[in-house]
């Protein structure tokens, strides 16, 4: 048997998520396995970086599982997406260590999500792009954006539900990018990208609430005082899944 650590990208517009559930086979992670065993020919375990929720996205999940049949390395990817749906795409696979495990030796994700601000959302942005058609003052939603970077108990940006420690985790950095003009839309996205040690449950996608209640002015407190407070109550709405995509994984 030979450990293989591989690279997948999805939309995860149609999937409630990416773990195993007993009331549905629409997730990533039965999906993967469904076509893994395929090619073993007997039930095979995949284990994923991170348990991305309904409706996210990946561009860079990463996943291993013991291969028990002899496949080139470089016919992997090609062997497993020939069972994948379409939505679910295997870009690279690598032999691991064989003690290589995807969630328990990653040290740190990144994240992108992605809203516009525009009166009506382009056909071509409505599975992975959040528009909020208010006029949004981004300067607000800029300043003091540096305050989440560091180490710090990120209790208000984490939703209920948690089956977590602690709430402490470390932003390597986060930035707020505006981008224009992309083929089929002329109007203006913005990417907000954080990538650290790890995240709470919900937790971008609440640090993205915050910003945007910050741009249409209903939050006045500043970064900093909503991260002292440790008060979920005091940060934004969690903001919806389809504009947040998981693009790496580090190890």
């Amino acid at each position: 048997m030979t450990n293989i650590k591989i690279t997948v990208e999805y939309d995860g517009t149609e999937y409630c998520g990416w773990q195993l559930q007993e009331n549905t086979g629409a997730t990533i992670q039965n999906k993967l396995e469904q076509a893994v065993s395929r090619l073993n020919k007997t039930q095979t375990r995949v284990h994923g970086a991170g348990r991305t929720d309904s409706g996210v996205h990946a561009h860079g999940q990463v996943a291993n599982f013991e291969l028990k049949v002899p496949i080139p390395e470089e016919n992997i990817p090609l062997a497993i997406n020939s069972e994948l749906p379409p939505d679910i795409v295997c870009h690279k696979a690598q032999k691991a260590d064989p003690d290589f495990h995807a969630r328990y030796d990653a040290r740190g994700k990144k994240y992108c999500y992605r809203f516009s601000n525009n009166r009506f959302c382009s056909v071509f942005d409505l599975r992975f792009v959040y528009n909020i058609y208010q006029k949004l003052e981004i300067e607000n939603m800029q300043t003091g954006l540096s305050t989440f970077c560091g180490r710090h108990n990120f209790s208000s940006f984490e939703a209920s539900g948690s089956e977590v420690n602690t709430s402490v985790r470390t932003i390597n950095s986060i930035k707020l990018e505006r981008k224009e003009n992309s083929f089929f839309n002329s109007k203006t996205e913005f990417h907000l990208i954080i990538d650290g040690d790890g995240f709470l449950y919900n937790m971008v996608r609440i640090i993205v609430g915050t910003l945007i209640e910050r741009g249409l002015g209903k939050i006045n407190s500043s970064y900093k005082e909503i991260i002292e407070s440790k008060n979920r109550h005091q940060a934004g709405f969690t903001a919806p899944a389809k504009g947040l995509t998981l693009l790496e994984v580090y190890y």
